[in-house]
């Protein structure tokens, strides 16, 4: 059961990340086409995949009995653009690797 949710966090912490780096096309199509709706949707898909990924990550630092600065650091990095990237790679290999 860990091992299922750790590979689901990660999966949620991926989608997270790219739908994060789909704003740099979206936002300029926003600003300079006035074109709101890619936007929109990718806002609303990011929102969702957000509050998956905190509710991911307090479900799987209770089960792996993550450290505070564990929890923090994988909190932060999804507010920063390849965050969540990096910190899945660092914080939270895969059990195979």
């Amino acid at each position: 059961m860990n091992s299922n949710s750790l590979s689901r966090f990660r999966l949620i912490a991926f989608l997270e990340g790219c739908s994060f780096l789909l704003f740099a096309i979206t936002m300029p199509i926003k600003y300079l086409l006035k074109y709101h709706t890619p936007n929109y949707i990718i806002g609303m898909m990011h929102g969702v995949l957000f509050i998956l990924y905190v509710l991911l990550l307090i479900q799987v630092s209770i089960l792996q009995k993550w450290a505070i600065k564990k929890i923090v650091l994988s909190f932060i990095a999804a507010f920063i653009p390849f965050g969540t990237f990096y910190a899945s790679k660092k914080l939270y290999p895969s059990q195979s690797s």
